[in-house]
């Protein structure tokens, strides 16, 4: 893979997520029923920096979780030939509660299906919304973005890569040719 261009540097991506805690904050009147839900692996640290970034706003602190979507994709069959389902967990009840999944990049809506499955595995939320820091197009399913840091058209043999210091140490978002 070859860079192409760097869309993001850090101080652009943390006013993203700000904008976009502030847009959480005020789409749900506060943050009294929110709870954070990071799809893994970068989803994560970007749940907890909007956590990070709600308590600032409202001096308030949503519960934050993650989830692993793997055994929720529709491509499991591709994956083994009898995969092992298991119910995913979350620290906290979703249930009647505003969840906001939290993704780096929306691609094909994939992710995010198997993520809503996901959170309906551990209860019966209010409402489900999405929060993706890089929504690149090329959807493939009826899914957007209820927030979104930066919308990047690309083309199919372009490649989002979002680095975060807990996975690359740097922070950025980059466009790479395949």
């Amino acid at each position: 893979m070859k860079l192409k261009a760097q869309i993001m540097d850090e101080a652009a991506l943390g006013r993203a997520l700000m904008r976009i805690s502030h847009e959480i904050v005020e789409k749900n009147k506060g943050a009294e029923n929110v709870v954070l839900v990071g799809i893994r692996r970068r989803g994560e640290p970007i749940a907890r920096r909007i956590r990070e970034n709600i308590v600032k706003i409202e001096g308030l602190e949503p519960p934050c979780g993650s989830i692993d979507i793997k055994f929720y994709r529709d491509d499991l069959t591709e994956l083994a030939e009898s995969p092992v389902v298991r119910k995913a967990e979350l620290p906290f009840s979703v249930t009647d509660r505003d969840v906001v999944l939290v993704d780096d990049v929306l691609y094909t809506g994939r992710t995010a299906r198997a993520a809503i499955e996901a959170v309906f595995t551990c209860g019966r939320p209010r409402s489900i919304q999405f929060a993706a820091l890089v929504d690149r197009g090329h959807r493939e399913l009826p899914i957007r973005a209820d927030y979104v840091g930066k919308n990047i058209p690309t083309s199919r043999s372009e490649l989002v890569e979002v680095r975060l210091p807990e996975f690359d140490n740097e922070t950025g978002v980059f466009l790479m040719e395949l």
